[in-house]
């Protein structure tokens, strides 16, 4: 045996997958924050799945002859020999809790949740293995209005993250079940007349989803789609009626759309409505958001039939287009608390702790600035003498700079404050907190913390 220690190969990451870290991270999680907040104003409710269901939730929702079920699945065999997979959607998780927890009693019910979803396909720009989504349900409504609320809720949410400009809504009708029936009747006796001409996976799909023929990219099907049957000839009464009430709903609460008659669903459970917003601001990778009325899906899954509409969003794609627009502005923390001797290291963690209690609202003190804006780090470890250069590189507003040296060994610590990047907000009152925790935890002696004024800690007296 060689005595040469063998070098350990670090291991490199999977292909499809990231790293988010940086900029990219503060893009992402702010797209995740201004969802919360937007379907909290909206009273979505909160809920968290499982990342892998039974194969068959997937698999009896998206159809056996769609790209994702028969190429892209992460499937797998556990140790009882069941067969898993790692969720490529929300939606059919989603049907599949609606049904075995009984939310029924809730309905109708909205939903919405985020989190990472799993696709064996080739990773390209804004498109990986791993990637994630943000989605929202309404669960239980039969009426058009819930399709406008969910869609005026997307545009809100698009414009709150200020990436609005540049993107469209699309919409189309896929009509109800009897008209979805007769088009599909059509499509299928259309296509037939061409279809070894036709590319070989539309011929393969002809009989069984012939709507995904009309959003076909080979130039060979392309050839025909433009003269296919459309849905407009096909619509019964209710299913004009529904989707006016729908584009009327959108024009009253001021949300542009165009209409985009080759926008489907090939899904036999879709019904009325299909959108998506589409820029050209991502390449090939177009679609921002997208989504539709699903009123046949809970029946697939052995439910009864109950009407749903939602949508879904790539978190990737979303904070792509954030730092297109310039990026979340990184901002420095509120306070720096500098350790300047390793004697007053115990101190400034106090300090911190009790900012923080009061940033957070756990402390009987109040800030008259808004308390989310507020954030407070501590330079309290490397070299002493490098801790104020590396705080001033963080861009705090206000550094608090606490020191030893020159007291004759007496335990006083002095505090000062100085103004790094000050702001007009910060008054008399904001400085209130500060004091007040100062005199909880030390003897203070002087006048108060301010700019430019230094006082003096003592330990409390037991």
């Amino acid at each position: 045996m060689s005595k040469e220690t063998r070098k350990i190969e670090t291991p490199q990451p999977i292909r499809g997958t990231q790293d988010i870290f940086g900029p990219d991270a503060e893009a992402f999680a702010h797209v995740v924050e201004t969802f919360e907040r937007v379907r909290k104003l909206y009273r979505f409710r909160r809920t968290e799945m499982p990342v892998f269901e039974k194969t068959a939730v997937f698999s009896r929702s998206l159809g056996e002859t769609t790209d994702v079920v028969s190429k892209e699945m992460y499937s797998f065999e556990d140790r009882g020999g069941e067969s898993l997979t790692l969720r490529p959607e929300f939606t059919a998780g989603i049907a599949r809790a609606y049904l075995t927890n009984g939310w029924q009693q809730y309905a109708p019910v909205k939903i919405a949740t985020h989190g990472p979803l799993f696709r064996y396909e080739r990773p390209q720009k804004g498109r990986y293995r791993q990637f994630h989504q943000i989605d929202a349900e309404i669960i239980g409504a039969a009426e058009p209005t819930a399709d406008v609320e969910l869609l005026v809720m997307a545009d809100q949410l698009l414009k709150e993250l200020g990436i609005a400009d540049g993107v469209t809504l699309t919409l189309n009708t896929l009509g109800d079940g009897t008209s979805r029936e007769a088009w599909r009747a059509a499509l299928i006796d259309y296509f037939r007349a061409v279809k070894g001409e036709l590319s070989e996976d539309s011929q393969e799909r002809l009989e069984k989803n012939p709507l995904r023929i009309l959003d076909s990219k080979d130039p060979r099907d392309k050839l025909f789609v433009a003269d296919a049957p459309r849905i407009d000839d096909y619509l019964s009464d209710e299913a004009k009626d529904f989707f006016a009430r729908v584009t009327g709903g959108l024009d009253a609460a001021g949300v542009a759309w165009v209409r985009n008659p080759a926008l489907v669903r090939g899904l036999d459970y879709y019904r009325h409505t299909a959108f998506e917003f589409v820029t050209d601001r991502l390449g090939a990778q177009g679609t921002v958001l997208g989504g539709g009325r699903y009123d046949g899906l809970m029946e697939s899954l052995g439910g009864a039939a109950t009407p749903a509409v939602g949508w879904a969003a790539g978190i990737e794609r979303l904070a792509m287009l954030v730092a297109d627009g310039g990026g979340v502005a990184e901002r420095g923390p509120t306070f720096a608390v500098i350790a300047e001797t390793r004697n007053v290291e115990s101190a400034a963690s106090a300090i911190c702790a009790g900012l923080r209690k009061v940033a957070f609202g756990s402390h009987r003190y109040e800030w008259s600035a808004d308390r989310s804006a507020i954030s407070v780090e501590q330079f309290v470890t490397g070299n002493p003498r490098k801790r104020f250069e590396r705080a001033l590189k963080a861009s705090p507003s206000i550094c608090l700079i606490l020191d030893d040296r020159g007291n004759e060994g007496n335990g006083a610590i002095s505090i000062r404050a100085k103004a790094v990047a000050p702001d007009a907000e910060y008054g008399m009152s904001f400085w209130e907190p500060l004091n007040s925790i100062l005199k909880d935890s030390f003897d203070v002696r002087g006048q108060r913390v301010d700019f430019n004024r230094e006082v003096y800690l003592f330990p409390k007296s037991a």
